[in-house]
């Protein structure tokens, strides 16, 4: 198989965790899509899990691994309540979807995720900043939460301030922090993207 994923942030999170000492076990947190990303951890020798909310996103990973007789991991389930015990997962990623959910579920879903990832283990959590061309569309519903279309559905964003997300992060250590704003051309228009890019390491 051919690794399909292209976004450089993993990989960059994945050059932290080849460096730490701890089992090689990932979970992504929000795993579905036609190309899921542990199908790179996997090439790295990790065993992966994998937790997915919407039954479509699911169907779009179930047939990736079966066109390329790979078992993920993949099941069913929800970020802010994990199925796993206390500090059993090395190192556990939410990679562009924990900013579809509001504020106080966020905080509940990093809260999930440290609670369930070792000492010593880290996680990568990136989120949509204020920078970006949407921040202040469509409707609002809390402190930078807003309820957008987005490819023909309706879809929660909250947006973050620089440093407003660091305020969630309890007793996790931040490692490595990026702010990003990237600009170019997409169907003819000009477009602005912001992300906020985390690796937060647990406290041994």
């Amino acid at each position: 198989m051919k690794n399909p994923f292209r976004h450089v942030q993993l990989y960059n999170f994945l050059f932290y965790c080849n460096q730490n000492p701890l089992e090689k076990v990932v979970l992504d947190c929000g795993a579905g899509g036609e190309r899921p990303p542990l199908a790179l951890f996997a090439e790295y020798g990790y065993k992966t899990l994998g937790i997915e909310i919407d039954d479509a996103q699911l169907d779009k990973a179930d047939k990736f691994q079966q066109e390329n007789n790979l078992d993920l991991g993949i099941a069913k389930g929800d970020i802010r309540e994990l199925p796993f015990e206390n500090e059993s997962i090395s190192f556990i990623y939410s990679y562009n979807t924990i900013f579809h959910m509001t504020k106080a579920e966020i905080g509940k879903a990093i809260a999930e995720m440290s609670r369930v990832l070792k000492p010593g283990g880290y996680l990568f959590v990136n989120f949509v900043s204020t920078d970006d061309m949407e921040f202040g569309d469509g409707e609002k519903s809390g402190h930078g939460e807003y309820i957008q279309k987005e490819h023909g559905t309706t879809v929660l964003h909250s947006y973050f301030d620089k440093n407003e997300a660091e305020g969630l992060f309890g007793e996790l250590k931040v490692l490595f922090k990026e702010v990003r704003v990237r600009e170019g051309y997409m169907q003819q228009q000009k477009v602005r993207r912001g992300f906020i890019d985390y690796i937060l390491e647990k406290s041994k």
